[in-house]
């Protein structure tokens, strides 16, 4: 039952965007320079990021498809490797490129490479994990020799200003006399960035290669316990219910009104991201796997800003399971949030830097904020 990734290919577009250079490329939203930007940017400690967009037109460069297709093409698990020989490709995105078809069918369009199973898998964060954890189990299962995961975001194509000239910026009157109101529309934008990256999964590790062991993959949804906190394509009531864009009279107003823009509700996220993923998530894991600190040489958490990092250790040292920041692994500063794709991102880094020793615990946390889901995973380098 056993299942490796034995590689990780990373494939981030154009050149990295520096904090100057970000209200350039993706426009003024509604033609004024925000006045969150740089509170966002001095908690989140982003230094630099990638969009898939031409700096000097600001149209895109590429699209989702093709950030996760030159991913795939950057993998290299053995001498000899083509796309053709993958037998299993499972993709997740937050961010496709339309509704229908999935995003992988897309993907494997982009590749080329020969008839395979290919599997989509919808979310946020999560939704990257969601695809590695079917590739996992298709592989551990003899169900196929090898599968090939993948995380992806085309993020940029939600935030150029283009698409801000209606929606929460439509109201920037009422939005100026509302501080919080106007955080939350603008929040978003100075937070994500574009990028893919793909794991090679298989049976047995090459010999004399480094390989990551999977050892365990827990998610879990919380969704029934609180409202919703990202989102997209839907307008958010006051009861915190969705209107989803087909209940709207026309098309027209749906976009009018907002509903296609990518929205945070920062308030609840901050309130329960950390709660959710420590006190009500991992006590359950370390009594399940019998976990302890003293387990773990990494600790690769994907965090969305680093204005979480600190109450993250610190909620882990309140319940008795402190890991001392020399362990912890992270690239949000040079990489950015890459949503789906971040993990991945983190773990190529990591894996490609001769930093990891056999025998190595490598545990990872995804939390997603979208209605606040939770996944760890366990990993061992053989």
């Amino acid at each position: 039952m056993d299942c490796y990734i034995t590689d990780l290919g990373v494939f981030l577009p154009n050149d990295p965007v520096s904090n100057d250079e970000m209200e350039k490329i993706l426009g003024m939203a509604g033609e004024v320079p925000s006045r969150t930007r740089q509170i966002i940017l001095r908690n989140n400690q982003i230094r630099q990021r990638y969009y898939a967009l031409d700096p000097v037109s600001g149209r895109s460069t590429h699209s989702n498809a093709k950030l996760t297709a030159n991913a795939i093409r950057n993998l290299m698990p053995y001498d000899g490797f083509a796309v053709d020989d993958i037998e299993c490709l499972c993709c997740g995105t937050g961010t496709p490129d339309q509704l229908l078809p999935g995003h992988g069918l897309m993907v494997h369009g982009e590749l080329g490479s020969r008839p395979c199973e290919v599997i989509s898998t919808s979310g946020i964060c999560l939704s990257g994990l969601t695809a590695l954890k079917y590739a996992y189990m298709n592989v551990a299962l003899g169900m196929s020799k090898n599968a090939v995961a993948t995380g992806s975001e085309a993020a940029s194509s939600f935030l150029n200003a283009r698409f801000f000239k209606s929606g929460p910026h439509k109201h920037h009157e009422e939005l100026t006399k509302r501080p919080a109101l106007l955080f939350n529309a603008d929040f978003l934008r100075w937070m994500l960035s574009d990028g893919a990256a793909a794991a090679f999964l298989t049976r047995a590790p090459e010999a004399g290669k480094l390989a990551l062991r999977i050892d365990w993959i827990e998610h879990v949804s919380f969704a029934s316990h609180f409202e919703t906190c990202m989102y997209a394509g839907c307008f958010k009531n006051a009861d915190g219910d969705l209107r989803g864009w087909r209940e709207f009279e026309s098309i027209h107003e749906a976009v009018e009104e907002g509903a296609f823009n990518l929205q945070q509700d920062v308030k609840l996220l901050n309130r329960e991201i950390v709660r959710t993923a420590v006190d009500l998530t991992l006590p359950a894991v370390i009594k399940k796997h019998s976990l302890k600190t003293g387990d773990v040489d990494w600790f690769l958490p994907h965090y969305s800003s680093h204005f979480f990092k600190g109450a993250l250790h610190d909620a882990m040292m309140r319940i008795g399971f402190g890991i001392p920041m020399e362990r912890w692994y992270s690239n949000l500063a040079t990489k950015g949030n890459t949503g789906s794709a971040a993990i991945y991102i983190i773990l190529e880094e990591l894996f490609k830097s001769g930093r990891v020793c056999r025998e190595d615990k490598l545990l990872c946390l995804i939390p997603e904020s979208g209605r606040f889901s939770m996944c760890y995973m366990m990993m061992t380098a053989v």
